[in-house]
This record gives structure tokens, sequence and C-alpha cells, in this order.
């Protein structure tokens, strides 16, 4: 799919509460883009001043009523093909959209994915624009293969750059669950543990002193048989495979996680629906179920909640059955 459009100069008149900033900042709220992109622009030759003197300097300072002309250059190509791939979508605009990603699907094309990724099914469904000058998707954020639930996707380089500031600030809603093996000793906790790549098995992630600070707050919704337990996350901090790891150092790791769990065999005194749920989960039982935040663009409030996935949804009802049998 081409999505190349032709992208006029816009025209941009420094207004009085602007005055006295850098000339990189001012047209950072006044486009919309990122100071790099900004930055990116200027050095291209892409930013113009209206009226004498020359240009100013990217750090220079602006006045009032200073006009600049911002020529977006035509997005780079890609070489990704669109896919018709069915999208769960729980909220969309113009600006942006929220999907319910399924367990399998890789976000972002990598080594030995590169064909039915999240990516390639955006490329079907929508115009994107481009981000940064590629015609890409507007991925923020990810969660992992194995995990399923919302996500949300910029679909313009304003809305791109708004979302990227409210996961930098931590201002948006994340809460999943996860159906772990053991019971926690606590019923609610702060886990607040850094998270860096594991010194030996450089696919895993591990609490090191030294790492990237992490916090999750859980909080205990069940427990099942003084074996299992159903516990609400929410993150405020989005580290790679965080809950995963923050939840295996606890001693409750989440079922069926291939990576952070140990190898777990039902025992045959379980009861059957909830034994044969436990055998056919082939993945980490953790959905990313609530994504909020203040739209970027529109400033108002977006609350999606995607709904437990078939596997999951089989999951928790056994355990709840078994709970009142």
């Amino acid at each position: 799919m081409n999505n190349t459009q032709p992208n006029p100069t816009q025209r941009y008149v420094i207004p009085h509460e602007l005055q006295g900033q850098r000339l990189d900042q001012a047209l950072t709220k006044l486009t919309g883009l990122s100071r790099s992109r900004v930055k990116d622009l200027y050095q291209s030759g892409a930013i113009q001043s209206e009226q004498p003197p020359p240009l100013l300097k990217i750090s220079g300072v602006v006045y009032a009523h200073d006009v600049f002309l911002v020529t977006m250059p035509e997005n780079r190509p890609m070489t990704l093909q669109a896919e018709n791939i069915p999208l769960d979508i729980l909220f969309e605009d113009d600006y942006l959209l929220v999907v319910n990603k399924p367990a399998g699907m890789v976000v972002h094309p990598s080594h030995g994915h590169d064909t039915g990724t999240l990516v390639h099914a955006l490329l079907h469904h929508c115009e994107l624009p481009g981000i940064n000058g590629v015609e890409r998707p507007g991925i923020v954020h990810r969660i992992d293969k194995d995990t399923s639930g919302s996500l949300v996707i910029a679909k313009t380089e304003a809305a791109h750059h708004g979302l990227v500031e409210l996961f930098t600030t931590h201002d948006i809603r994340r809460e999943y669950i996860a159906w772990c093996k053991g019971i926690p000793r606590w019923q609610q906790q702060r886990i607040d543990k850094p998270l860096a790549r594991h010194p030996q098995h450089r696919q895993k992630i591990a609490v090191i002193e030294h790492g990237k600070h992490a916090i999750t707050d859980a909080q205990l919704e069940q427990s099942y048989f003084h074996q299992f337990s159903r516990l609400r996350l929410t993150l405020h901090t989005g580290r790679t495979h965080q809950i995963r790891v923050h939840l295996a150092s606890e001693n409750i790791p989440i079922l069926a996680d291939a990576t952070y769990a140990r190898h777990f065999n039902p025992s045959k005194k379980l009861p059957e629906l909830l034994r044969q749920a436990l055998l056919q989960l082939s993945r980490q039982a953790l959905h990313a179920e609530v994504l909020g935040f203040t739209h970027p663009i529109t400033q108002e409030d977006v609350l999606c909640r995607a709904p437990l996935p078939d596997d999951l949804q089989q999951l928790n009802i056994a355990l709840e059955d078994c709970l009142s049998s």
C-alpha cells in the first residue's frame, strides 16, 4: 500500500505566550511534532524564516509575530506489505486507535517475524501519513507476543508525539490481569524492583540492583485451592517483561509462562474442568485489560477494556466454578 502524500508548507506565527522561548521549543508546541523531529527538519533546511534577518539558530530565541515556514518532506516509503488480518478495534478516530491484540501476534516485524505482525495488519486497515518521516504505524508501546490485550497506536505524527509524552510521564492507566501459580503473602503490594537484561541468559530479564527503575502495583483478587491466584496489576513503568519478572520474583509466577515459570503438570486431584483448562493453556496467562488516557489531540478521556480471550475466559470459568461447587 502506498501511503505517500504531498506535504504542503505550513506557516506558523509565534504567539505572545511563546515569546522568549527557543525556536525548537516554540515550533514543537506549534506543530505538535517532537523536538527531535523539529531539529531534523531544521538541519535539512525544511524550516525557514519568512522575514529577515536570516533564520535563527535552533537554540535562538523567538519573538511574538515571528513567522516560520515548515515544509514537511515526503515520507520515505516502507518495504513492508500490508496484510488483510482482522483487527479487534476497541476505539478509533482520525488520530489514533486502540486494538485488542490476540496472543501469538507480534507487534512489530523483527528477525523471524517478517509477516503476520500487528504492523502488517495496521497497514492494511488505515492510511498512515508517517511518523518521523517514515511511512510506518505509530507504535508507541508494545506487549509481548504471547500476552493479549489493549494497545494504542498513533495515526498522525502529532498524536504519536502526544502519546509518547503520556507514556514518558506515566500519565496513562494500564491494568493487567494475571493468573498465577501460588498465593501471594500480601493482599496488596507495590513491587518496586529494578530490572535489566539477565547477565547469563540474554533473552531474559531479571531483577538487577543497578537496573532500570520498575514499579508494579499488585492486588490479589481471588485465590483458589491454596495453589492458584488471580491478580490485578497496574503498571507505573513499562519495562520489558516487567509484570512477568516482578511476579516470578515474588514466587507467584504466571501460569504457563515458559520463560519465567517452571514446567507445571496439574495434579489429577484437581477438578477435571480446571485440569483441562490448565493443560490447554499454551501461553502465559496475562491479559492487558484496561487502557485509559487523555486523548492527546481532543483532550477527551479515553477508557478501553479488552474482553478476555477464549483461553483465559475458560481458565477463569473453571477456577470460579470450583469455588462455587
